[in-house]
């Protein structure tokens, strides 16, 4: 018989107990609990939680750990903080796959980050504490959160532990981030399994994406648009679909992505993989943002002249927006 303890109310079975002191305590207590238990699995449990890291490495992270009937532990939380270049751009290009173009979605206005391709979720916040680094860009922090696939996920309670860990790891690395608010009762996408929330060109001219309204595409009315940026992440995306009736109605497109930061040049470096064959380049708060256009094959209407008037649209359309210079399209 297991053992117990006196509670509120009466006798709690230990197990139940020990789950809801670490849930209490995960993440050195700084993890909302009632968020937490939500992303619980149905047939799951607590088994565990581990936080810790070395400020002076510019590393913190903390897991939680849980178990069904019949299955081993897993993790349900996977929170990791990076200050240093090394691991940034690590965990940055195990994101993307060589080219670039993996999908991805975009984090609700005033969250600084992306969904990945692997559904994690990535944030990016300067650190006005910890200065500039050796180059003279300015420090940053970045929070992976992952959660278990396994799990509910996708609810808004994956967002409020993110945000909360963010929160915390700033502190606890000393980098002095604005706090960060959870956006109320919005759930992650999944870029792998969602269908895309498509728009029609003209309904999106108050977003990074409304450039393409203007952009001159032949029969303006017939493209779809799913909006994947925001001005504040570091990478994202304007995808465009179109009907082609010669292609027994399947649609074609064009994917427009953007990547802030000197990380992304290894994307658009040719380095070991085929780079992309469309891209521009300028600079945004001190380091480099690169811009690529994939495409589909015989679009109609849209000649590789106009595939690369759009790539400089669209590239010229986030240098405005966020105040960069030295716009170059590659090739032209």
């Amino acid at each position: 018989m297991a053992a117990a303890v006196l509670g509120l109310g009466g006798w709690i079975a230990q197990p139940y107990v020990h789950q809801w002191w670490v849930i209490r305590t995960a993440c050195d207590g700084t993890l909302p609990a009632g968020a937490v238990r939500d992303l619980i699995p149905e047939d799951a449990r607590i088994t565990g939680a581990e936080a810790g890291g070395v400020k002076a490495l510019g590393d913190y992270g903390c897991e939680v750990t849980v178990a069904g009937e019949h299955s081993a532990d897993r993790p349900l939380l996977s929170l990791y903080a990076y200050t240093r270049r090394d691991d940034q751009d690590r965990e940055f290009m195990a994101a993307f796959p060589e080219s670039g173009f993996g999908s991805q979605a975009a984090m609700p206005d005033g969250l600084p980050g992306f969904v990945s391709r692997l559904g994690t979720l990535e944030f990016l916040l300067p650190c006005p504490d910890l200065g500039k680094d050796a180059d003279g860009r300015q420090r940053k922090l970045l929070v992976h959160a992952g959660v278990d696939h396994n799990g509910s996920w996708r609810r808004p309670a994956s967002y409020e532990v993110a945000v909360a860990f963010v929160n915390s790891a700033s502190k606890h690395l000393g980098c002095g981030a604005e706090p960060l608010t959870a956006p109320e009762g919005v759930s992650p996408a999944d870029p792998e399994e969602d269908e895309p929330e498509t728009v029609p060109l003209a309904s999106a001219q108050d977003t990074a994406c409304g450039w393409l309204a203007g952009a001159g595409l032949p029969n303006p009315a017939d493209w779809k648009l799913d909006v994947q940026l925001t001005d504040m992440a570091p990478t994202g995306g304007c995808d465009v679909t179109v009907d082609d009736a010669a292609a027994s109605g399947r649609p074609k497109g064009m994917n427009f992505v953007a990547w802030f930061g000197d990380w992304s040049s290894r994307l658009v470096s040719g380095n070991g993989h085929e780079r992309p064959s469309l891209t521009a380049s300028a600079r945004c708060a001190g380091e480099a943002a690169h811009f690529g256009l994939d495409a589909s094959k015989d679009l109609p209407g849209v000649d590789e002249a106009k595939k690369r008037a759009l790539l400089r649209a669209f590239a010229a359309a986030q240098v405005e927006r966020r105040g960069c210079t030295g716009l170059e399209v590659d090739g032209a």
